[in-house]
């Protein structure tokens, strides 16, 4: 008896599952990326100014808000009294020049704060050994204007 085989066809790699798999890891990339990418300060109101652009996220932020007739301040998102505003930026100071890299500050500041209260903390960060600083603005649109 006789058996006849049909003849086999080539093995192929279908494609279509293939570009959905491909697709499928780009978006989840994507979104833990854009996770990373966290600001590390409070919301607050930016002075508005044309010369503003974005800035590189700075590891330290410092973030200066009104609330009332205080003055709250915020280090990475974390609440600290105005006294322990120049411990505790030394210390970050500190963990980063440990590290191995030289710290930069981002400034948040809202923009009805008064003057002092802006160079009481400039003054601190400079105490701490923090020498770049970036004060963060909000752009002018035409709308704003």
């Amino acid at each position: 008896m006789k058996i006849s085989r049909k003849p086999s066809r080539p093995p192929r790699i279908e494609m279509l599952p293939l570009i959905d798999m491909v697709f499928l890891l780009l978006v989840f990339f994507i979104y833990a990326m854009l996770s990373m990418s966290v600001h590390r300060g409070r919301q607050v109101d930016l002075p508005s100014s044309s010369m503003a652009e974005r800035t590189p996220a700075a590891p330290i932020c410092v973030t200066l808000k009104k609330d009332g007739p205080t003055t709250l301040f915020f280090v990475n998102d974390q609440a600290v009294s105005a006294s322990e505003l120049f411990a505790t930026l030394d210390t970050q100071a500190r963990i980063y020049r440990e590290l191995g890299t030289e710290p930069v500050v981002q400034l948040d500041a809202e923009k009805n704060l008064p003057y002092q209260e802006i160079y009481s903390a400039l003054d601190l960060i400079n105490r701490a050994g923090l020498n770049r600083v970036f004060l963060q603005a909000r752009p002018i649109t035409e709308n704003s204007q």
